[in-house]
């Protein structure tokens, strides 16, 4: 069932490609748009309208529109980041300049509008549009919160859980809300269904942070620890910091606020702090109380629950996955 949604956004966005002149505008739009991804933010949408209409394809404008502003975040994202590579492959501003990027990933946001407009619900088109204005300003905050933790010594866990909800998680609820606004569900179906997404955007994250630092690096795909290598304080950290006695915080304190050239015994020294204090099984417990919440709301839809099948299956594969 996934393969079929992600196989008709793929045939819509294909259809719908970024040709325009001038040729140098519109060239690294195609290509951020076309390195692939998941494509996990509009699979949702249309599962969202899905829920309450039978057929899926009239939300492809909204699913489009949430695609273009999520890459459009990526290219400008990169660029503060002096990222070399996205998904594997040379990101906009390093295969052609920051020009390109910064005005490349302007005109996405201008074309996220044009498609949401597309849409064929005119008496919720403003309420939309509201969401979708709410989201975008709520990433470019979480955005700058991760900025500022960077320079940080002392952020605690309910900040850097509010960041994630803001840089992650708002996307995806936003996805599911507009995809309900759409379809025409009740305003109380609309609300459960943003609850169920930012819940599992969290706990997505957090499943996220434990694989960085504990997952197997064949099925991750990438070196276990480097959350730990950037420093990044991610919940394993903060909790960690939270529960520590005074050699061991201070030793940890010094391993995540300092560089260092000798990058496996970091990793390994920081491991062996968390495992002391059993800190990935807290961390999965932290994670599975947003999961519980997730689909106390998915349940709480008025719709029969042979509709909500694929939209939990789909949430148990991102949220139990090991990679």
């Amino acid at each position: 069932m996934i393969d079929a949604y992600f196989q008709t956004f793929e045939d819509y966005r294909q259809q719908n490609s970024f040709d325009g002149q001038p040729t140098a505008l519109y060239a690294p739009v195609n290509y951020i748009m076309e390195l692939g991804g998941k494509r996990l933010r509009p699979i949702l949408a249309l599962m969202g309208y899905e829920l309450f209409k039978a057929d899926y394809r009239p939300a492809l404008p909204l699913a489009y529109a949430i695609e273009i502003f999520h890459n459009f975040s990526l290219v400008h994202d990169d660029v503060m980041d002096a990222a070399p590579l996205r998904r594997g492959q040379a990101t906009v501003h390093t295969k052609w300049n920051l020009n390109a990027a910064i005005l490349s990933g302007d005109v996405m946001l201008i074309y996220a509008y044009d498609y949401l407009l597309r849409l064929d619900a005119p008496n919720r088109i403003a309420e939309i549009v509201k969401v979708f204005n709410r989201v975008a300003r709520e990433v470019c905050e979480g955005q700058q919160l991760d900025i500022d933790f960077e320079t940080r010594s002392d952020v605690s866990i309910p900040e850097y859980l509010r960041m994630i909800e803001l840089k992650t998680s708002v996307l995806i609820a936003g996805a599911l809300e507009m995809a309900g606004l759409a379809a025409g569900a009740s305003m109380d179906d609309v609300q459960h269904l943003y609850e169920f997404g930012r819940n599992v955007g969290i706990a997505f994250q957090l499943q996220d942070d434990i694989l960085d630092t504990f997952g197997d690096a064949a099925e991750v795909g990438k070196q276990i620890g480097g959350d730990i290598v950037q420093n990044k304080k991610t919940y394993l950290i903060l909790k960690a910091l939270e529960l520590a006695d005074g050699p061991d915080r201070d030793a940890l304190f010094e391993l995540m606020n300092t560089p260092t050239t000798n990058v496996e015994a970091k990793i390994d020294q920081v491991k062996n702090i968390l495992n002391h204090y059993n800190i990935r099984a807290l961390t999965q417990r932290a994670k599975q109380e947003f999961q519980d919440q997730a689909f106390e709301h998915l349940g709480a839809l008025s719709i029969p629950a042979s509709n909500r099948v694929a939209l939990e299956s789909l949430a148990h594969n991102l949220l139990d996955r090991a990679y």
